[in-house]
């Protein structure tokens, strides 16, 4: 960990020594891990005092972490994730809030808030946050940071804590794209479902509609730059039934799912939680097999409809999140507000279980805003150089 952590992106856990390899293809690189991987000689506390009271120091590594030790990146430190991953804001309650390098009057965003908030503040060059419901996808847009949510599954997240068995995934941060793409050359095998060199761009009118009319020029220039890159795009829908239908379908599994993986921890040991988290974690413990069976087989319907939608070559281009992080003066409340907003334009992937890109291409008010690639599933790679190619183009 850093000497001198002036954003309070990671934990202060004593430093402990992990080696690495001397050289590979991320030598001289250094990376931030989210406080929900094992790395041995460290515990994971996961965001939350008790669980990291009983956690014990880790004898072994995760996979992924160790992948990237192995191509020769050094590990900086554990950074700090919002408490138990169920958040979106970056403010922990026991570990407190890491800062926005791009915007430091506005919040992180999380719940992979140290991670966004050690390479934007370039503490690190690189490092690893989960996103279930957005975890990684709205701190970058938030911080001026690519960010990805993998294809579903494609990325391991053995040894990592969970949140939602089927909606976890494991993603990173970089500031520039170049840094991006060499940590994917690590994680990534091949493409299973490669785009073509020009692929066929699709603008989702219904999820542009919900931006407000204010807000919305702000993008002006990334849909510009996407064009010049890649051709014009076609309007298209991609919401099935209704948005609501949407965005309750993946209220219910990942609430359900949240409460199968820390309701017995929360019900024995009645942990302290900080606000927000105490209380969706209350209604988690409150959806019914009516409310989750049903959610479940929406979920595979959709996955059918935007599959059929992007085909082999189909990308939406799309807004990360609704506007540009809230101030960190915003209200519980306002942030909850703002939250629920995020969640339907961030439950396409995360329904879908399809990879999302979002990259810092815009902007207002003096804070970055992410503009979104969303593919086919196992298009993760070509995703990634399409984000290559406009950053050259910005060049």
């Amino acid at each position: 960990m850093p000497l001198n952590d002036p954003a309070h992106a990671f934990v202060p856990y004593p430093d402990v020594p992990v080696r690495h390899a001397s050289t590979g293809p991320l030598s001289g690189l250094y990376f931030g891990v989210k406080d929900l991987f094992d790395v041995a000689g460290y515990p994971t506390g996961g965001g939350n005092p008790l669980l990291l009271a009983m956690s014990g120091i880790k004898s072994t590594t995760a996979p992924t972490v160790q992948k990237l030790l192995n191509a020769g990146a050094a590990l900086a430190g554990k950074t700090v994730t919002d408490e138990l991953a169920f958040s979106m804001n970056g403010n922990n309650a026991h570990f407190g809030a890491p800062l926005n390098g791009a915007a430091p009057d506005r919040i992180s965003g999380g719940s992979s808030s140290g991670s966004a908030s050690a390479v934007s503040n370039q503490l690190c060059d690189f490092a690893l946050g989960t996103d279930t419901g957005g975890s990684v996808r709205a701190p970058a847009s938030h911080c001026g940071l690519y960010g990805i949510r993998p294809t579903h599954g494609r990325v391991s997240l053995e040894a990592a804590l969970a949140l939602c068995h089927s909606l976890d995934t494991c993603g990173w941060f970089a500031r520039d794209a170049h840094t991006f793409a060499r940590v994917a050359d690590v994680l990534l095998e091949a493409d299973t479902a490669p785009l073509p060199a020009q692929p066929r761009l699709l603008s989702p009118t219904d999820v542009w509609s919900l931006v407000a009319p204010a807000v919305r020029p702000a993008w002006d220039g990334a849909l510009q730059q996407v064009a010049r890159s890649f051709g014009p795009s076609t309007e298209t829908k991609v919401v099935l039934e209704s948005m609501d239908a949407m965005y309750w379908a993946f209220r219910y599994i990942q609430g359900r799912e949240a409460w199968m993986t820390d309701g017995a921890f929360i019900e024995r040991y009645a942990p302290v939680l900080g606000p927000g988290v105490k209380e969706r974690f209350a209604w988690s413990r409150s959806v019914t097999d009516a409310q989750f069976s049903p959610a479940t087989q929406f979920r595979a319907q959709f996955r059918q409809h935007l599959a059929a939608l992007l085909g082999t070559d189909g990308v939406l281009v799309m807004p990360t999140m609704p506007d540009i992080a809230p101030l960190r003066s915003t209200s519980e409340a306002e942030l909850e507000t703002y939250r629920n907003s995020a969640v339907q334009m961030l439950c396409i992937a995360g329904l879908s279980g399809f990879p999302q890109i979002s990259l810092p291409l815009a902007g207002r008010e003096g804070a970055p805003l992410g503009i979104s690639l969303l593919g086919p599933a196992g298009s993760d790679r070509s995703l990634i150089a399409m984000a290559e190619q406009l950053a050259r183009a910005a060049q």
